[in-house]
């Protein structure tokens, strides 16, 4: 088992979920604006919709790697290409952060949390990035891929509910903080960028 392995995903995993993206944004701005409570529920949903995308992958990949190994390594290929696509996509984008509140309908915590469970679970672009992005990180040529692949996704889902959870509980000073610092929207855009291409220059080597 190569404990440096788990150590820079858990990293990477860190450095993505800080980075300014749909969902905790949405965490952030359903805190700001109904309190912390409601972005914990959302937060709780987001996260357990992540053992579907892991449940998925770990089958589903095992499979292939059993089947053949040259398609494995297309698909880490594949992966970290698609990783660059999202630098990409970033790069393209505003770096202004939109924390508009207005956007957010008030709803109760049970609402909040299946609101995020689908919404993790029903997008598409998840179980892409899950498939980008765990096979590069597999620690162990002993142990069962299932076994591996939920041990990732037991790091990220840990990893980013203590981030997210952070998030809302913090919601009021992040808040302040954009607010007062115009270029911060512009430093996480360039962490996101390197992290994507970091992730992806790590699968391919």
């Amino acid at each position: 088992m190569d404990y440096n392995i788990l150590f820079s995903f858990a990293l990477a995993t860190s450095a993505l979920a800080i980075s300014p993206g749909p969902d905790n944004i949405y965490v952030l701005v359903q805190s700001i604006t109904n309190g912390k409570s409601h972005g914990l529920a959302t937060v709780s949903g987001l996260i357990t919709g992540c053992i579907v995308h892991t449940t998925l992958l770990a089958f589903g990949v095992s499979a292939i790697i059993k089947a053949n190994e040259d398609l494995f390594f297309a698909i880490k290929v594949l992966g970290a290409l698609y990783l660059l696509y999202l630098a990409y996509k970033v790069h393209k984008s505003s770096s202004q952060l939109d924390l508009d509140a207005n956007t957010v309908p008030k709803k109760s915590l049970k609402g909040l949390f299946i609101q995020g469970f689908f919404m993790n679970v029903l997008n598409p672009k998840v179980t892409i990035f899950f498939l980008a992005f765990f096979p590069g990180f597999l620690f162990s040529e002993s142990m069962s891929t299932v076994i591996q692949f939920y041990i990732l996704g037991g790091i990220f889902m840990l990893v980013s509910f203590i981030i997210f959870s952070s998030i809302a509980l913090l919601a009021g000073q992040i808040k302040k903080y954009i607010t007062k610092h115009r270029n911060s929207g512009l430093v996480l855009k360039w962490l996101q960028i390197v992290v994507f291409i970091g992730i992806a220059i790590f699968i391919l080597l």
